[in-house]
C-alpha cells in the first residue's frame, strides 16, 4: 500500500501504532476526523511517506522527533490540533520538506536553528501557537504572510508584522499620568498603538461599535499596521476594579496572554489610562451566535452541519480551559453572546478570564458573574462558581443553537422528565421535530441522529443536581463520537422517545 486516504470521516480514537508496519506508504491523509491521543512514534517507521496530513483532529502530546527519519517528507500538516511542546531539532534533517503547517495548536519555544537548513522549504505557517525568538534566516518565513505568524507569544525577525529581536513587553509612559501596557508581541509598537486605537475609533465613537456586553462596549479599530482588532472599552466601574488591582488584574491577563486554542478569541493585550481602560482581541467577522440566530437569514445559512460543530467548538473550548491548567479556569458568563462565529462559522469563545478578573470575589446575586438565563440554579443559593456552572450554560446554550431561540420554559419541562417516572399523555408530549428551529429543513440521515445525540447531551448539562453533570471533557469526547452509543452518564435520560422521532423523517 502506498497512498491511505481517510479525511473527513468520522474515526475516533488514537491513531494505531501498527501503522508503522506499512514501511511502503507514500501519502497518509488522515484529516479531519476526530482522532486524539499522541502521533505514534511507529509512524517514523514509514521511511518512504512524503506527504503526511494529520489535520483538524484533536491529536496531543508533543510531535514525535521520529517523523524526522521520514526523509522524504515533502508536506507536513498538523494544523489543528492540541499539540504541546516544542518543535523537534530533529526536523532540519527533513531536507526534502517543502510545505510545513503546524498553525492553531498550543506549540511553544523556540524555532530551531536547524531549521536554517531547509533550504528547500516554500511555505510556513506556525500561527496560533506560542512560539518565541527569532524566525529561521529562510525565503519561506521572511516572506511568509502576516496570517502566517500571527499570535504567536514573542516571534521576532525580518517577516511582515515582526519586529526586530527585543523584549517582548513595554512600558509607555504616555502624557501626565502613567499608562500601563502588557501586549503580545504581535504589536511591538503599542505604545504608540495606544494612540491609534484612540484615533481608529474617532475616540469610541458609537460609530464604531459592534457590540455591548456586561462588561464594556466592543470596538471594531483598524490599525496603522493593517491589522483590524475588537477593542473592549472598559465600564467606568470595571475600569476602577482594575485600577484598584492593578497588579492581580497584570497577572491574570499574562496568563490569558498565553492561551491559544482554535475555538478561543485570541487576546492581544490590554491598556490601563487615567481616561479609559481597554482590552484587545482579534476580531472575529460573523459576531455573536445571538446575532445570527435572531437573524431569519443569516440563521439559514448555518445549517444543521455547522450548528453541530458550533457545539463542538464551544465543547472543545471549554474541555480545554477546565483540564488544561493545574487549576480550571472557568468562564462564569457562557452566553450565545459570548460565542462568536468566524467566516467558516466555527465557534470562538470570547471574554474567557475576564469575568473572574473583574469579579473575582462575588458573593452575591447582584454582583455575581453571568447572564440571566444561562446561570445555572444552584448559584441562586449556593454562590459557589465552578466549572459545573460552565457545564450548565452549555447545556442551554447547545439547546439555543438547535432551537434557533432561547429555549426558555422548555428547560424546566425536560427537566421534570427526568424525575417523573409516569407516561405522558399524547398532549404532554414535545417532539424534537415540533421544537427544532423550523427556519431549516429537517434534518435526515446521520445530520438527524447526531442532532437527537446533541439534543441528550445538551439535556445531561442541564440537570439540576451539579454533581450528576457530565464534564466538559466527557462531552467533548461524546460529542465526537456522536454516530456510536453514548457512555454514562448520558445513558440515565428517560425521555429518548420523545426526541428521536425526528430521526423517522426523510
Amino acid at each position: 500500500m502506498s497512498r491511505l486516504f481517510l479525511s473527513g470521516n468520522q474515526f475516533s480514537g488514537k491513531i494505531p501504532s501498527e501503522i508503522g508496519l506499512l514501511s511502503k506508504l507514500e501519502q497518509l491523509d488522515l484529516a479531519s476526523n476526530n482522532l486524539s491521543g499522541p502521533i505514534p512514534d511507529d509512524l517514523g517507521n514509514c521511511f518512504k511517506l512524503f506527504n503526511l496530513n494529520l489535520s483538524k483532529n484533536n491529536l496531543e502530546a508533543s510531535i514525535p522527533s521520529s517523523i524526522s527519519y521520514t526523509n522524504a517528507l515533502q508536506s507536513l500538516d498538523l494544523s489543528q490540533n492540541s499539540l504541546i511542546g516544542g518543535i523537534p531539532q530533529q526536523f532540519g534533517k527533513l531536507q526534502s520538506l517543502e510545505v510545513l503547517n503546524l498553525s492553531h495548536n498550543m506549540l511553544n519555544g523556540s524555532i530551531p536553528e536547524a531549521f536554517n537548513d531547509l533550504r528547500g522549504l516554500r511555505f510556513v505557517n506556525i500561527s496560533f501557537n506560542q512560539f518565541e525568538g527569532p524566525i529561521p534566516n529562510l525565503k519561506a518565513f521572511h516572506e511568509a504572510s502576516f496570517d502566517a505568524l500571527r499570535n504567536n507569544k514573542g516571534l521576532c525577525g525580518n517577516a511582515t508584522g515582526l519586529m526586530a529581536c527585543v523584549p517582548s513587553f513595554v512600558d509607555n509612559h504616555g502624557h501626565g499620568k502613567r499608562t500601563k501596557v502588557i501586549i503580545s508581541v504581535m504589536f511591538p509598537l503599542f505604545g504608540v498603538l495606544h494612540d491609534s486605537i484612540i484615533e481608529a475609533t474617532e475616540d469610541f465613537s458609537s460609530d464604531y461599535c459592534i457590540g455591548l456586553g456586561g462588561y464594556g462596549s466592543v470596538y471594531k479599530a483598524a490599525l496603522p499596521t493593517g491589522q483590524v482588532v475588537a477593542v473592549k472599552k472598559l465600564h467606568q466601574s470595571e475600569d476602577n476594579i482594575l485600577n484598584n488591582n492593578l497588579k492581580a488584574f497584570e497577572s491574570e491577563i499574562s496568563a490569558l496572554l498565553e492561551i491559544r486554542h482554535r475555538n478561543i478569541v485570541q487576546m492581544y493585550g490590554f491598556c490601563s489610562h487615567p481616561k479609559h481602560s481597554f482590552l484587545v482581541y482579534e476580531l472575529v467577522e460573523r459576531g455573536s451566535l445571538r446575532m445570527v440566530l435572531s437573524n431569519n437569514e443569516r440563521a439559514k445559512k448555518l445549517d444543521w452541519k455547522h450548528r453541530l460543530n458550533v457545539v463542538k467548538g464551544l465543547a472543545n473550548a471549554l474541555s480545554y480551559m477546565h483540564r488544561g491548567h493545574s487549576q480550571p479556569i472557568v468562564h462564569r458568563d457562557i452566553s450565545s453572546n459570548n460565542v462568536l462565529l468566524d467566516l467558516d462559522y466555527k465557534a470562538r469563545v470570547s471574554d474567557f478570564g475576564t469575568a473572574r478578573i473583574l469579579k473575582p470575589d462575588s458573593s452575591n446575586w447582584t454582583s455575581l458573574a453571568g447572564t440571566y438565563g444561562y446561570i445555572a440554579p444552584e448559584l441562586a443559593y449556593t454562590m459557589r462558581v465552578d466549572e459545573k456552572s460552565d457545564v450548565y450554560s452549555f447545556g442551554v446554550i447547545t439547546m439555543e443553537v438547535c432551537l434557533g431561540r432561547h429555549p426558555g420554559d422548555l428547560i424546566s419541562y425536560f427537566s421534570s422528565l427526568e424525575s417523573t417516572s409516569s407516561s405522558l399523555s399524547n398532549d404532554q408530549q414535545v417532539l424534537l421535530k415540533d421544537i427544532i428551529d423550523q427556519r431549516l429543513s429537517l434534518p435526515v440521515g446521520q445530520s438527524a441522529e447526531d442532532l437527537v445525540c446533541t439534543m441528550k447531551i445538551a439535556l445531561a448539562c442541564l440537570n439540576g443536581n451539579p454533581q450528576l453533570r457530565p464534564t466538559m471533557q466527557q462531552v467533548s469526547q461524546a460529542l465526537g463520537r456522536q454516530s456510536l452509543p453514548l457512555p454514562s452518564p448520558f445513558k440515565s435520560i428517560k425521555f429518548e422517545e420523545l426526541l428521536s422521532d425526528v430521526v423517522c423523517n426523510d
